[in-house]
């Protein structure tokens, strides 16, 4: 069986930051890694459960949602996926920059935090959220499309 392109990264040398991890056309995943693998503790699950409907409610209602995919929590709650269509680079670093700072300064209900809403509404954070978005603005406040590589 072939190995994806995502085990193929040395996660023992992988730093936190923005990253392109696939180009498929003109569809781009976006690793958006807060935590150093193997080498920091994983974000609780009810912070990043948080930060994936904050940013997705944000991405989906900025002036890019045409052009938005999907944005979800990695299995190892080290980061995030988030995947766009026909985006420039720079436009998308600069929109998860945002997006970050969105979620550092939020204050009030969590969007999609209902029973009706969630398959898991109990579990969330705001308050972790944005402890999470604040140090991860630390990571990327420069950051630009020419530092996306692994």
């Amino acid at each position: 069986m072939e190995k994806i392109a995502s085990f193929t990264v040395d996660h023992n040398t992988l730093l936190p930051g923005i990253y392109l991890s696939r180009q498929d056309g003109d569809i781009a995943t976006y690793d958006i890694r807060m935590r150093r693998p193997n080498r920091e503790a994983v974000i609780d699950n009810a912070s990043l459960h948080t930060i994936e409907h904050l940013f997705a409610t944000f991405a989906r209602n900025s002036e890019a949602a045409d052009k938005i995919i999907y944005f979800g929590p990695m299995g190892c709650r080290t980061g995030c996926y988030f995947l766009v269509r026909d985006m420039a680079q720079a436009d998308a670093v600069a929109l998860i920059r945002r997006i970050f700072a969105d979620i550092a300064a939020y204050e009030g209900e969590i969007p999609g935090a209902t029973a009706a809403e969630c398959g898991n509404w109990r579990e969330h954070s705001l308050r972790g959220a944005k402890q999470e978005a604040v140090r991860f603005l630390s990571v990327i406040q420069h950051w630009t499309a020419d530092q996306l590589g692994y």
